[in-house]
């Protein structure tokens, strides 16, 4: 079984509407080129910064998901809209959305950890001074491929990405914006480590790079394999990264090298 998929590195600016004008262009180019599934950046429709998710947050539906939605039924594709600011009653959730090409929301995912950090010398973000966590993990199938979804910070859990694999999972999409002091530490290691632990497609798919932003995105979005390795990357500007998900390679790994099955659990 091989799965075509489009990681969108889109760059996000000031105003939904221009976010969405360039979401709907970049999704129609994967289309074209036979993409079955679509994948879009963490808070692809307003600029990463805790003063603006208020003020771009939605209820479900909302112009965003009506978007995702009439994308998908229009490109027949699934689509996994990265993530938006979700508004539920008196909180805003980082929420992603998972539509398939008959327009039906098959996953969603409100990012469970947040990313509260303070490097110094490098970069302070407090997302919890805004946004509230997710409280579960997202499985959905994709034309017979098992896959589950975890927005950023959450890839720095081995836990959560452990228990999606024991769920069967095959590859895990990763909409993230890592910036420019934990991407270039971190980013490669931990979609190498995620895919190498659980012998699963890892799909990180950024935000591109935009200087004049008052949150910097790393960038270069990639697929990680099973057995570790870096598939295929872009850079830091704009673009679309075409992936194929192998579940014979899957297998193929799990079989040469069964690290899930030789699991000690008595021990831990």
């Amino acid at each position: 079984m091989k799965l075509k998929a489009a990681l969108i590195q889109m760059e996000v600016v000031e105003g939904k509407d221009k976010n969405l004008q360039t979401a709907e262009k970049m999704l129609r180019g994967a289309a074209k080129e036979g993409a079955r599934l679509l994948v879009l950046p963490e808070m692809f429709n307003v600029p990463y910064d805790n003063s603006r998710f208020p003020e771009y947050a939605e209820e479900y539906p909302g112009k965003t998901t009506e978007f995702l939605k009439d994308m998908a039924t229009e490109l027949n594709a699934y689509i996994a809209g990265g993530s938006i600011p979700e508004q539920s009653e008196d909180s805003i959730y980082n929420t992603s959305y998972i539509f398939s090409p008959a327009g039906e929301l098959i996953g969603k995912h409100r990012k469970a950890h947040l990313f509260d950090i303070d490097v110094e010398g490098g970069i302070t973000f407090k997302e919890s001074d805004v946004l509230s966590q997710g409280n579960e993990s997202t499985i959905f199938d994709i034309d017979g491929v098992k896959m589950g979804l975890i927005i950023c910070y959450d890839i720095r859990f081995p836990e959560f990405t452990r228990k999606l694999a024991l769920q069967g999972v095959q590859a895990v999409l990763v909409p993230a914006a890592f910036n420019m002091v934990t991407g270039p530490a971190h980013w490669h290691l931990l979609a190498r480590a995620r895919a190498l632990d659980n012998q699963v497609y890892m799909l990180l798919c950024s935000q591109s790079r935009n200087q004049e932003s008052s949150y910097t995105a790393y960038g270069h979005s990639l697929m990680a394999d099973p057995w570790g390795d870096i598939d295929s990357e872009l850079d830091t500007e704009e673009g679309i990264l075409f992936v194929t998900i192998d579940t014979d390679k899957i297998e193929k790994v799990r079989n040469e090298l069964p690290l899930l099955k030789h699991r000690r659990e008595e021990l831990y």
